[in-house]
């Protein structure tokens, strides 16, 4: 292992040791307060233009299965850890984590105090960061993390999305007959993705859904050639406002397909209703954040990845806030009050995390049937 240091934009070292790629890399840097999971994490399309940080002191353990992934490949920019487990150990592993990160070019750095580094982070706010495994040169660090582009403003959907569409049958997997593949007799989904997990999709494939999955900048004319029962508004990476185009669009599927948003999609859906979003001081990630059902009172564990929330007094009386979360009272869920919509804010299809709220799937297939 070589030596690595990571750079905060204003001014803080952290020196530790590089496993994974090495190389020079930049973004944004968050903490994940998941204690397992870092796989599903690492493959998230939302943490593009992103350094996470484990809060959990020991990763890497159980290794890296071929069968876990939620995207295609990792799109962060590094992985930030207290201490990475050089010896791994999994009936499912094909592969260490440190051999994973250097095979998709993903920098990583332990030996760090991460505690430090997540109080600082809580008190100051996310902020931008450079790792480098090339340069000892602090100075020269400091000025390029200073330049670094913010990611308030910044399109990244472009970067994870789909460039053409396609069709995903695969379900959920089980211990005894791995992943499945649903007849899709049920209903045809479209879902539109700007950085889509694939754990999601497994959902409603599990549920007999065809899923149609297709490109952010998908038209109207698009979408309603493919002729679906349902839309889904997926997750997706940083700031909602530059996605003009996935805005536009969800302006026109409003109130003529039933609609259902995660994460991103939530945010999309707010600002196509009119409404605004703003940036969280430090965002929500990790799979422990308790969210309130305010129609049934019942709290859920939920999974978490956002760094902007809804402003919902910026939505007037067209919908009406489902969920909150009970850290910090920010809308984790909207209804519209006349059509067939409604979003979350957090991850229900657990790819990592607790299983508390997959009952929206089903909500949302319901929807759609009763639609009809």
């Amino acid at each position: 292992m070589n030596k690595a240091l990571l750079v905060l934009t204003d001014g803080t070292v952290f020196e530790g040791r590089s496993f994974g790629a090495e190389g020079t890399s930049e973004g944004e840097v968050v903490f994940n307060t998941s204690m397992a999971g870092y796989q599903e994490i690492l493959t998230d399309p939302s943490y593009a233009g992103q350094m996470v940080a484990m809060t959990y002191p020991l990763i890497g353990n159980y290794g890296v299965n071929e069968e876990d992934f939620e995207s295609i490949r990792p799109f962060l920019s590094a992985f930030i850890v207290k201490e990475y487990s050089k010896v791994h150990s999994n009936y499912r592993a094909t592969s260490s984590l440190g051999d994973f990160l250097k095979k998709h070019g993903i920098i990583g750095i332990e030996g760090i105090d991460t505690r430090m580094l997540v109080r600082h982070i809580r008190e100051q706010g996310s902020m931008n960061g450079i790792i480098s495994t090339e340069t000892d040169d602090i100075e020269d660090l400091k000025k390029r993390a200073a330049e670094i582009e913010d990611i308030v403003g910044k399109d990244l959907v472009k970067d994870v999305t789909c460039k053409e569409p396609y069709e995903w049958r695969q379900t959920a997997w089980s211990i005894d007959n791995g992943y499945g593949e649903t007849d899709g007799s049920r209903m045809h989904i479209v879902a539109v993705d700007f950085g889509i997990k694939q754990n999601i999709l497994r959902y409603f494939a599990e549920l007999g859904c065809r899923v149609t999955v297709v490109p952010a900048t998908t038209t109207i004319e698009e979408i309603d050639a493919l002729n679906p029962d349902g839309v889904f508004l997926s997750n997706g990476p940083g700031d909602p406002e530059p996605v003009t185009y996935g805005i536009e669009l969800t302006k026109q599927l409003i109130g003529k397909y039933p609609l259902f948003g995660i994460c991103l999609g939530n945010q999309i859906l707010g600002l196509a209703l009119g409404g605004r979003t703003y940036k969280l001081k430090f965002g929500h990630h990790g799979g422990n954040q308790p969210v309130k059902d305010l129609e049934t009172g019942k709290v859920e564990i939920s999974a978490q990845n956002h760094c902007f929330a809804v402003d919902i007094d910026s939505l007037g009386d067209q919908v009406e806030v489902t969920h909150i979360n009970l850290n910090d009272k920010t809308v984790e869920g909207l209804r519209h009050r006349e059509h067939p919509i409604f979003s979350v804010q957090y991850h229900p299809e657990n790819g990592p995390g607790p299983h508390d709220a997959t009952y929206l799937f089903e909500r949302f297939v319901k929807l759609v049937e009763s639609s009809r």
